[in-house]
């Protein structure tokens, strides 16, 4: 089987990463784009070189899927490690495991810490529990590599806490671009849901509660479906079983042709099937669907479950992003929830990497309401947005310190002025990177005229020292520079060259430093190239 270049990419990224002395790292796919298909030609790799690969996961059905996969893409078998099945004494070097199987100590200690040279996780979200550790220290010696969809930033900094690097990352934005999963809109519907009695439990909303306060919607909800997807093949996300049981019926009422599945059907594989050829438009389900189910047909999802979890809200989403003859895009439904948390998971978390443009994109999208929104472009106005914003506030505090004499450059004037929105956004993942700037950093960032009181981790200030790096290469101006024309009024003085820069001050200083040489507006001025 040929990999695509991305997926070739995260390969040779994971290969590097342990080559290098980095035992446990990361790989980052969105649902859709073949993650399976990447580690399995991982573990084909590891074979040839003389490893035994344990592959992890939680359920019987990702298990089954990763043994089928890694015999269509490489022709090799698998042994199972599950109830009854073992492994020990198969002649098979790769081998699919439950955790809930292996985390216990008798089904542990059968196994000599060395006996797997490499251990893959499937959905490494989950690895950070105690169960997925237990077997990770048994195994210490092993290469580890964890595959997940679109963590949220949470999930990022806890996945930091067991992972020492991410090996490669694909964003959804990007396979989008290159044609590999489909375009999503995403519709608000100006349906107001109150969610404001709604309790917590493990760090999400209970779903009793949410099922109890979606209810008295159930009937208007699918009122608002008969407007905008009655011609579309559509999966509902519900809280509970019997919440999705009632709704199934209220569509049914309305004209749909419904179906429900849920943990304990069981016709549920032959309810899938005719829902995968038509018999239905509609399937409901109680969170079954998440995960290790695929349907490429789907061209609408509708969310019913409020989360905040982002790597679950993008699992949901998920199940309509793949590709498929005849569909354009997928249609994700969004509903106004009305909840005092602000943490509650929308369309413009799936595609945003900054808070404050989800931020910005949900107003966006919740005044177009009614209308559908194509993800991306949303995304680039919100950006747009927050710069102007941005750089509205940011003008306000260079006035502020206009009176101030300084020496160095405040790194978000550095910033702002370069236009380095990756440096204005960054979120530290990894232990490392969150611990404070070091002694040699701070000294070097002073020395190179940035101001370091300001930056609060070790990551930011390798980030920004890289960046200076880079500029001087490139002949570029320099902080200094930049404070001191920024401080007469140029604008952007980061994107001109050193010589630019220079050339400016020497004007400046031949006036005798009273001002903007005669003719030259700095509000608007850009140098020649």
């Amino acid at each position: 089987m040929e990999l695509r270049p991305y997926q070739e990419e995260a390969r040779e990224s994971i290969f590097e990463e342990w080559d290098k002395g980095v035992q446990k790292t990361l790989l980052v796919l969105p649902t859709g784009c073949g993650k399976t298909v990447v580690f399995a030609k991982v573990a084909e790799d590891c074979v040839r070189r003389g490893d035994r690969v344990l592959i992890l996961a939680h359920r019987g059905e990702l298990l089954e899927q990763a043994a089928d996969k890694i015999g269509k893409a490489t022709g090799l078998g698998c042994a199972t490690e599950k109830a009854e099945q073992s492994c020990l004494g198969s002649w098979f070097r790769i081998t699919v495991g439950s955790v809930q199987t292996l985390m216990r100590e008798k089904r542990l200690g059968q196994f000599p810490a060395g006996y797997f040279n490499t251990i893959i996780i499937d959905e490494a979200h989950h690895c950070i529990s105690d169960s997925y550790q237990k077997i990770l220290q048994h195994f210490d010696s092993a290469h580890v590599l964890g595959v997940t969809a679109t963590p949220d930033r949470g999930d990022m900094q806890n996945l930091g806490q067991v992972f020492d690097s991410l090996a490669y990352e694909y964003t959804l934005p990007k396979a989008i671009r290159e044609g590999y999963l489909s375009p999503i809109k995403a519709l608000t519907i100006p349906l107001q849901l109150d969610l404001s009695g709604v309790s917590m439990q493990s760090g999400d909303f209970k779903a009793g509660d949410i099922a109890t306060a979606l209810d008295p919607y159930l009937y208007q909800i699918a009122d608002e479906m008969e407007k905008y997807c009655k011609d579309r093949k559509t999966v509902v996300f519900l809280p509970l079983v019997k919440t999705s049981q009632k709704f199934k019926e209220v569509l049914n009422e309305k004209g749909f042709r419904a179906a429900e599945v849920n943990g304990e059907s069981k016709d549920r594989a032959e309810v899938l099937e005719a829902f995968d050829r038509g018999d239905y438009n509609v399937l409901c389900n109680s969170m079954l669907l998440t995960e290790g189910w695929d349907c490429p047909s789907v061209d609408c999802v509708i969310v019913l479950r409020p989360t905040k979890v982002r790597s679950l809200y993008s699992q949901m989403v998920g199940r309509g992003t793949r590709l498929c003859e005849g569909k354009d895009h997928l249609l994700l439904l969004d509903f106004l929830w009305h909840t005092e948390r602000h943490e509650l998971c929308h369309p413009a978390d799936l595609i945003c990497e900054k808070k404050e443009v989800a931020r910005k994109m949900t107003e966006n999208l919740e005044e177009s309401a009614g209308c559908p929104v194509d993800l991306e472009e949303a995304e680039k106005r919100a950006s747009e947005d927050v710069i102007a914003e941005r750089e509205e506030s940011l003008a306000k505090q260079l006035a502020e310190m206009k009176n101030r004499k300084k020496k160095l450059v405040d790194p978000l004037q550095f910033e702002m002025s370069i236009q380095a929105e990756d440096l204005a956004g960054y979120v530290p993942a990894f232990g490392w990177e969150m611990a404070p700037p070091s002694d040699s950093q701070k000294r070097e960032l002073e020395k190179r005229g940035i101001l370091p009181d300001e930056i609060d981790n070790a990551g930011k200030a390798g980030k920004i020292l890289d960046r200076l790096h880079k500029r001087q290469e490139e002949g570029l101006t320099t902080p200094k520079q930049i404070r001191c024309l920024e401080k007469y009024g140029f604008r952007h003085v980061g994107t001109w060259s050193f010589e630019a820069g220079k050339h400016m001050i020497d004007r400046i200083a031949a006036m005798g430093w009273r001002g903007a040489p005669p003719g030259v507006d700095p509000g608007t001025y850009i140098p020649e190239k």
